[in-house]
């Protein structure tokens, strides 16, 4: 049986694998992208829940994280190797910290695999490619 933290590294490793064999992941902008779009979940999980206090703070959580991203896009993308560490290691401790009721069981364990496999596999690819440069 498929464990929700399995989908997580598979699916990264999947699409990650794909953005690498199509040359996706060269573009300055892949990881970036995928740092917002993960950061934007738990946002989207409060509004379908319909809670406005927990759309707030994630509201303010995901901004962070598209801070982050922006910097790591404009200046230094081991920044967003942190950030997509740091989100998976958030998903340890979510609901300690942010009483959101649209959350599923499983997405925690889900996205904490797939945020620290994306991070580790850009970790290598920034360790072993040369940099793309930005246009």
């Amino acid at each position: 049986m498929l464990t929700p933290a399995l989908v997580g590294i598979v699916l990264a490793l999947a699409v990650s694998g794909y953005a690498m064999a199509i040359g996706l992941d060269r573009d300055r902008a892949f990881y970036p992208t995928v740092l917002v779009v993960v950061a934007s979940y738990y946002v989207l999980f409060a509004v379908m829940a319909g809670a406005g206090r927990a759309t707030i703070i994630e509201a303010c959580i995901a901004s962070a994280f598209l801070l982050i991203a922006a910097i790591g896009f404009k200046r230094n993308p081991w920044f967003v190797v942190a950030a997509l560490a740091t989100h998976g290691l958030l998903d340890l401790v979510h609901g300690s910290v942010v009483s959101n009721p649209g959350v599923p069981a499983w997405w925690p364990s889900f996205c904490l695999t797939y945020d620290v496999t994306a991070a580790a596999l850009l970790a290598l690819t920034l360790r072993f490619r040369l940099p793309v440069k930005a246009e």
